[in-house]
């Protein structure tokens, strides 16, 4: 259900580029939810202290009460003292039986036009690169905006502090990162083929830029592009979705 022409069924010029976020918008569940009750079931972390503050946490996220801080440290903090290499094998194995069976077929339909009509696609989560990466590749996403996480190099090889580093991807963030991503390497050719950096292409970029997302946390960017879409919102976005008058799609199974 849409209040407006799907953006992906608009004229190429009208979505060059393409934002989605993941966790209720492509994704029919949260990612840092099902990571954290993955490793519960694992025997990895205990159930006993992590499976309450995990739906205290999903709970105020969705509330808009909880800091980015907060959120990314918490769920960050899954991955401390783990190895990379050992971990790379566990996050594979967990997208593929957690998340990618719990996409939403009306999403992954507007994701595949817009990629069948050359828009360049980005995934920006506030979820951790090591666990949307994988979803990222199995979607043929080439472009991932994530909260990262920090590495501290040890005899044994890298290993997850459970701490993020840099600009956290959430809120605020978003616009900040993806202005950063914008402004980082070229984006684009002119007619005699000569590279365009990001930076000058950035605010056409984003005035003709579609973003679709399910949360209010997300109000920030949705504000910074000049195609917002509202999905299978919260009742703050839904909210604000009908004073700008921007599309609303309900996509959940």
């Amino acid at each position: 259900m849409s209040h407006a022409a799907s953006p992906a069924d608009r004229p190429v010029s009208a979505a060059r580029l393409v934002l989605f976020d993941l966790d209720h918008t492509l994704l029919d569940a949260d990612t840092d939810v099902l990571w954290c009750a993955f490793l519960i079931g694992e025997g990895l972390l205990d159930r006993s202290v992590f499976e309450a503050r995990n739906a205290a946490m999903e709970q105020g996220y969705r509330a808009g009460t909880v800091t980015a801080a907060a959120f990314s440290g918490f769920y960050l903090s899954t991955l401390a003292d783990r190895l990379v290499e050992d971990t790379d094998a566990m996050r594979r194995r967990f997208v593929a039986r957690e998340v990618l069976p719990r996409m939403k077929p009306a999403a992954l339909d507007c994701l595949n036009r817009h990629q069948r009509r050359g828009d360049r696609v980005i995934l920006t989560t506030a979820t951790s690169r090591v666990l949307t990466e994988p979803t990222a590749e199995a979607l043929g996403i080439d472009e991932l905006i994530a909260t990262e996480a920090e590495l501290a190099n040890t005899p044994a090889g890298p290993r997850y502090t459970g701490r993020p580093v840099g600009t956290l991807n959430m809120r605020e963030g978003k616009v900040e990162r993806l202005r950063a991503w914008l402004g980082s390497a070229d984006v684009d050719a002119d007619a005699e083929g000569r590279a365009i950096p990001r930076a000058d292409v950035a605010p056409s970029a984003l005035a003709a830029a579609v973003f679709y997302s399910d949360s209010a946390n997300d109000l920030p960017l949705l504000r910074a592009v000049g195609h917002a879409v509202a999905v299978d919102p919260d009742r703050r976005l839904r909210q604000e979705a009908a004073l700008r008058a921007w599309p609303v799609y309900y996509w959940r199974r």
